[in-house]
């Protein structure tokens, strides 16, 4: 890829990067989120790009090192075309900021949950590798994160994820308009809970399939939404704080490594 490309669907190329460019991106699921980051954690701010409305920023840490916060929009394909053309614009690590509904009694909304893999049960994540190539996060930054959760007080939960292609049935909701599942989907959310899965989102398990293969580092914070073993209801209002949490966690560990 030449300097001047633009890249289709993130709306820009390494051109509009400057002349010290990021090596490394915070992703978030909601564009309005990739904002608050941009705006509030870093310094000399730019808008790269806000088309199909996902929002990429550029700016710098506190410390000066360049970061870029960006947008990959909801699930698995829209993840797999982001992250893809991060990398070919030179970013070599990645950290989810995501949300998530916990499976287990102890993980309550308002914590965070920080993913050393996932169980990818993603059928775009299997045109990047197979089923059983692993979902697993980079080590180094995975204990970044848990070091600076420990830091800044902030109750955390280092584990696993059940990343999913659906929101409603394949998340085993029977709160929606379709209750009806499937028969493989009954019951699933048992047995995940007694594989010591910890919760339920949708791009994780394709963010560290694309690290083993492409060869960047990930990994993932989520804010806990929801507490499934009392209620298939988001608990919104614990939502703010705990996607707050995740964001001081995830720039305190970015400034370590961008």
């Amino acid at each position: 890829m030449t300097e001047g490309t633009q890249l289709h669907h993130i709306g820009f190329g390494r051109g509009e990067l400057g002349t010290n460019p990021p090596t490394m991106a915070l992703l978030s699921g909601e564009p309005e989120r990739a904002k608050f980051i941009a705006e509030t954690g870093l310094r000399e701010v730019r808008m790269l790009s806000e088309y199909r409305g996902l929002n990429s920023y550029v700016g710098f840490l506190p410390n000066g090192r360049p970061l870029l916060s960006a947008t990959s929009g909801m699930g698995a394909p829209s993840v797999s075309i982001v992250v893809n053309e991060l990398v070919q614009v030179g970013i070599r690590s990645i950290i989810r900021i995501g949300t998530c509904g916990s499976i287990q009694p102890h993980v309550m909304p308002g914590s965070l949950v920080i993913l050393r893999a996932a169980l990818c049960r993603q059928g775009a994540a299997n045109d990047v590798a197979p089923p059983e190539f692993p979902a697993a996060a980079d080590p180094f930054l995975t204990v970044a994160l848990a070091e600076k959760a420990r830091m800044l007080g902030v109750e955390y939960h280092l584990g696993l994820t059940a990343s999913v292609d659906t929101f409603y049935e394949g998340q085993e909701r029977y709160d929606s308009a379709n209750p009806h599942l499937l028969r493989q989907l009954r019951g699933v959310t048992e047995e995940y809970r007694r594989l010591n899965v910890l919760c339920y989102e949708m791009e994780t398990g394709m963010l560290f399939k694309m690290a083993g293969v492409y060869g960047f580092a990930a990994a993932s914070v989520c804010a806990v939404i929801a507490q499934r073993t009392q209620s298939e209801q988001m608990v919104l209002e614990q939502k703010q704080v705990s996607v707050k949490n995740a964001i001081a966690v995830a720039l305190h560990a970015a400034e370590q490594f961008a």
